[in-house]
């Protein structure tokens, strides 16, 4: 079976070989500086069907976004972008969003990330009221594969993207972290305590493993 065509790429932190299938459905394939190149070939071919599999979760994120088709989800909202010529900021009038003419791309998000603090901060308010503990630090961040984090110093991240999936999603992703504060890890105590506030989260966990592929601007 030959091998897809891939990217290598080397790197001096890696300790085995890495098979990725990016956003844009391009293979990249990480080998350890001194690992022989036919380790990445070979590697590109065991993960052909996990490749092919990829690949169309990604054409299908790809399908998802470009049907929004001049709108953008806000939680359970939908937001209609207008672009108007010399805007710079991006203003919100209802459910209009009105957008920079120009690479509004940049401007959108910096409006997300202001957004998602005024989003997250009462919800981290209510959640840790309620258990019993206080967050030391909320940080918004854009991370590719994390949407939230605790860290040992009680200081919680929220990736502003989950402002683009469902509401429940979100509050979700706040008491998860929350209840970090009490349990540092995913015993079943941790798990247990979460069921406890939020009887229902499996629902939007599971939302958030299938769907959060389409949670980008394009």
């Amino acid at each position: 079976m030959s091998s897809p065509a891939y990217a290598l790429r080397r790197s001096d932190r890696a300790r085995r070989v890495r098979v990725s299938v990016r956003d844009d459905g391009m293979v990249e394939v990480v080998l350890p500086r001194r690992a022989p190149a036919r380790l990445a070939d070979e590697a590109v071919v065991e993960l052909a069907p996990w490749i092919a599999r990829r690949r169309a979760e990604v054409d299908a994120v790809r399908a998802r976004v470009a049907a929004r088709n001049g709108t953008l989800p806000y939680l359970d909202e939908t937001l209609t972008v207008r672009a108007e010529p010399g805007r710079t900021r991006v203003h919100r009038r209802g459910d209009l969003l009105l957008v920079p003419a120009a690479d509004a791309e940049p401007a959108i998000e910096r409006w997300y990330r202001r957004a998602a603090r005024a989003e997250v901060e009462p919800r981290v308010a209510e959640a840790t009221a309620a258990l019993g503990v206080a967050a030391t630090k909320i940080t918004i961040r854009n991370q590719r594969s994390r949407w939230g984090s605790c860290s040992a110093s009680g200081a919680l991240s929220f990736n502003w993207r989950l402002l683009l999936g469902p509401e429940e999603v979100l509050d979700y992703v706040v008491w998860h972290e929350a209840c970090h504060l009490v349990h540092l890890d995913h015993s079943q105590a941790f798990w247990g305590l979460l069921g406890a506030h939020r009887p229902d989260y499996r629902r939007p966990q599971r939302w958030l493993r299938l769907h959060g592929g389409t949670l980008v601007l394009s």
